[in-house]
């Protein structure tokens, strides 16, 4: 954000900014305020087949002859994780007891990334392989390239701005792992019955989907942020 490395901040790094970031920031936005319409919108709309968000999940759950991953309710809203370091699937308020199509489809997209796990899915060791250096770039990323800046040691920046791209390349990595456990998701969903007709499969479809937009405008953020740091550090290397 602007000011946090505020003695960066010229008329070219502003310009920067507005060009390459704030559009990147409006699509999340958008991506944001879908999914939460998507998910309002089918949180009334009620499953003839009466499964509730945990049924539906612990049916995705079988049909993957998964026996060892709990299922949980959890505080918040649009708070539904699969943590896999407990093996335990959280369901918000709205989406635990809740008959919704809303609910059955992102309990068994939760699901999905349970049998992910199970499964070994190569994508999501991938995720999971850069995630640390995602972290000590997101913290030491640009810091380092600053430093290496003020003290004119180019391959300091270098060693900054390639910490800071994990940030990117984690978004990037996690993009066919949500697609993937959505896919899962439908699945189960046609194939076990827990929708039973076309309007109610395509409500789930909806919900889903608006859900992946949130992780590509992510992923642009990540990459607007990037090639704008990129850009900034380059121009002020040659100066």
């Amino acid at each position: 954000m602007p000011g946090t490395y505020g003695f960066l901040y010229g008329g070219d790094s502003t310009l920067l900014y507005f060009v390459l970031v704030v559009p990147a920031l409006i699509l999340s936005v958008i991506a944001q305020i879908a999914v939460k319409k998507a998910f309002s919108s089918y949180s009334g709309v009620y499953s003839k087949s009466g499964y509730s968000g945990a049924q539906a999940a612990e049916a995705v759950l079988r049909f993957y002859n998964i026996t060892n991953v709990r299922i949980e309710m959890c505080s918040g809203k649009l708070t539904d994780h699969y943590d896999p370091r407990t093996n335990v699937i959280r369901l918000s308020e709205a989406v635990y007891s809740s008959t919704s199509i809303a609910a059955i489809g992102v309990a068994c997209h939760e699901a999905g990334h349970a049998a992910q796990y199970a499964q070994s899915y190569a994508p999501i060791k991938i995720r999971n392989a850069i995630l640390p250096v995602c972290r000590i770039g997101s913290y030491a990323g640009i810091p380092l390239a600053l430093l290496g800046l003020f003290l004119s040691f180019q391959p300091l920046v270098t060693v900054g701005l390639l910490l800071y791209s994990f940030i990117m390349l984690f978004q990037l990595a996690t993009l066919p792992v949500e697609m993937n456990a959505s896919r899962r998701a439908m699945s189960v969903i046609e194939q076990t019955g827990l929708l039973r007709d076309e309007n109610e499969l395509a409500g789930a479809k909806k919900v889903l989907r608006a859900a992946a937009s949130t992780y590509i405008a992510a992923l642009a953020v990540s990459l607007a942020n990037l090639l704008r740091f990129v850009v900034m550090f380059n121009n002020r290397r040659r100066r």
